[in-house]
């Protein structure tokens, strides 16, 4: 089960922001991308924070109290965000997702550039999928 790579069921396109993308575009972007949250990159595809729903919340409620809005995304994202690799095991990932908040981690190469995006789906699919086909050939879990 070790060998089943993040490579293997990451998104390859996933929705991206800019720091200095407004918040309200960014909101946008999730609502239509139908992704919790997204990756936060630079001009080189470099992982620089990471955007939730509820950072854009927090900062949407605020402005429907001030009633205006002039946040950007580097103001409300997560800087330095929890990432992983390609080749980084399904199995290790899960359990990452049992203990930690985000339901979707960024997918970086080894110079930090954006290859795509995990999310809990896709590691229950790959959890799925592997006990099936476990199932299928014969092997049972204890």
């Amino acid at each position: 089960m070790q060998s089943i790579k993040v490579a293997d069921y990451l998104n390859h396109r996933p929705v991206t922001f800019s720091v200095e993308m407004r918040v309200e575009l960014a909101v946008e972007k999730l609502l239509q991308s139908g992704q919790p949250g997204g990756p936060v990159i630079d001009s080189n595809k470099r992982v620089v924070g990471f955007l939730s729903e509820q950072d854009c919340l927090r900062k949407m409620l605020e402005a429907t109290y001030q009633n205006e809005s002039h946040s950007v995304v580097g103001d409300v994202m997560t800087a330095n965000p929890v990432c992983v690799k390609p080749e980084d095991s399904i199995v290790q990932i899960a359990d990452k997702m049992t203990i930690n908040k985000p339901k979707l981690y960024p997918v970086i190469d080894d110079e930090g550039r954006l290859l795509g995006v995990i999310s809990r789906a896709n590691v229950l699919l790959a959890l799925d999928k592997h006990l099936h086909d476990t199932y299928l050939s014969g092997h049972r879990y204890v």
